[in-house]
């Protein structure tokens, strides 16, 4: 019940457009945020902190870095599409916080009429040191060796149900490990465009949910045929961007959305796609997964959070970029908010238009298009300890992953998921009484149930001999009497019959 009241609140407040509320201010005032589970927003210590920052001054570039778009780490190389360039710029991570360029691609090898860029957006590298190039200009998608030579292309999908005409703007790309090629494409609003590894078009993948206003739908019903052709059609929505996750799933963020369709369709923003295209990814956090939920205006900024893209770690986290108001949000595998921080501006850590974002173990790189710059970002200690305390307990170490949470919740007493994690970590311990009273601070009642149903049959267990006994003599104890009463009864009865 206490869950439904929350949920119903949330929405009640997201219909409404807050205008230099408290709740804004507070999310402003605080580099890094997150919300409890009242929906109010809580200051945080930091969870990322800026470690470098990067322009074309700093990186050594032969010239200034133009509209860059695509962002892809492969170990400790980072590729930059250059788009306005046409060239993309291989990095490597020499240090914590050092860059060093190692080459700049803006032409390759091979028996084709064009052997350059046009605009690149993105690329992807296979573990074999393949390249995968949205060459979004020259409308197509390259496959080069690690020695860029030239092995193949992808081009516009053959489909009945796509405009002839039309051109072939490949825009983000992602690759399996059996070298099939995902791609979101400028136009195309029926899903992921699938190429299998021999360059044939299979398909598309895990189109968005048609959303149309029921006012207009009706009204369709009844107007003419003119009028219909004038008014908007219901088709699904394009994808904004996709990566591929270490287990072969695919997430895809869907931004620039009204508030209302955020509302109506709680799990449009982010999804996470198996092989059929069905959206997998787990909602079980007290708020759903669409950035931030108060959507204040000021600055010149308003309306809700535009996922723009996303990288998923190998500790099942997931952290979504806001192109709106230049935020991080940081997602564990169930949907709870881990951090929320960044902003809009010109310091460390803030951003103009943040363009594409990519991880290398659990530093975060965020490329920016309108400052033409690089973001490193570092986990902080409090940052490490709640990585450290979801890991220790994946691997089943409970007691380490206790002690994380704690020395976690020492830094930040208000962060719900620290009390929230000594209670797993407790429950798994059998220590279900201690857990009850974590799971209860902050309102947890699926773990709680979970934890008074194993310390309810924990007490039974205990207590079974004593409440046998207690059985035994609520029906005993009454039969004795009964006896009792019967048997002097039957000796009252002799003793008259005998005078």
């Amino acid at each position: 019940m206490k869950r439904m009241i929350k949920r119903i609140g949330a929405l009640a407040l997201g219909a409404v457009i807050i205008s230099g509320s408290s709740m804004v201010v507070c999310a402003e005032e605080n580099y890094t945020y997150n919300y409890d589970w009242w929906g109010d927003v809580q200051g945080s210590p930091d969870f990322y902190t800026v470690t470098g920052a990067y322009t074309s001054v700093e990186l050594g570039l032969d010239k200034n870095l133009s509209s860059p778009r695509g962002l892809f780490a492969a170990g400790n190389l980072i590729y930059l599409c250059d788009t306005g360039n046409n060239r993309i710029i291989e990095l490597e991570k020499v240090s914590e916080s050092e860059l060093e360029v190692v080459r700049i691609i803006d032409e390759f090898k091979g028996d084709v009429e064009n052997t350059g860029f046009s605009g690149p957006t993105d690329i992807a590298v296979s573990e074999e040191g393949d390249f995968y190039i949205a060459d979004k200009g020259n409308a197509r998608i390259l496959k080069l060796d690690k020695d860029l030579n030239y092995l193949m292309q992808f081009d516009k999908p053959v489909d009945s149900t796509l405009d002839p005409a039309a051109i072939f703007q490949p825009s983000k790309i992602a690759i399996d490990t059996a070298g099939r090629v995902y791609c979101v494409a400028s136009g195309i609003n029926k899903g992921l465009i699938k190429y299998e590894n021999n360059g044939e078009f299979s398909g598309f993948v895990g189109a968005t949910k048609v959303r149309f206003n029921w006012t207009d739908y009706i009204w369709k019903r009844f107007a003419t045929q003119a009028q219909r052709d004038r008014m908007e059609s219901f088709v699904p929505t394009e994808y904004d961007n996709l990566y591929m996750d270490y287990e072969g799933f695919i997430f895809v963020v869907e931004g620039d959305q009204e508030a209302e369709d955020l509302k109506a369709n709680t799990d449009s923003a982010v999804r996470r796609l198996n092989l059929l295209g069905n959206d997998i990814l787990v909602r079980n956090g007290d708020w759903v997964v669409y950035g931030d939920l108060y959507m204040g205006s000021g600055g010149g900024y308003e309306g809700p959070s535009s996922f723009k893209d996303v990288t998923a770690l190998d500790n099942d986290v997931y952290i979504c970029m806001d192109d709106n108001r230049g935020r991080l949000f940081g997602y564990d595998e169930q949907g709870r908010m881990l951090f929320a921080c960044g902003g809009n501006g010109n310091m460390d850590g803030y951003f103009k238009k943040p363009a594409a974002l990519e991880h290398i173990g659990t530093d975060l790189i965020v490329l920016d298009s309108m400052d033409c710059s690089l973001t490193l970002f570092t986990p902080t200690e409090f940052g490490n300890l709640v990585y450290q305390a979801m890991e220790q307990f994946d691997a089943g170490e409970y007691d380490a992953s206790e002690a994380s949470w704690r020395r976690a919740m020492e830094l930040n007493g208000n962060y719900d998921l620290a009390y929230i994690g000594i209670g797993r970590a407790l429950l798994s311990q059998e220590r279900y009484e201690e857990a009850l009273d974590y799971f209860e601070i902050k309102y947890d009642a699926d773990n709680y149930s979970k934890a008074y149903k194993q310390y309810r049959k924990e007490w039974v267990e205990e207590h079974i001999g004593g409440i046998i006994a207690v059985i035994l003599a609520l029906f005993l104890i009454p039969m004795s009497i009964g006896k009792v009463k019967a048997i002097k009864h039957e000796i009252d009865v002799a003793d008259i019959f005998r005078r």
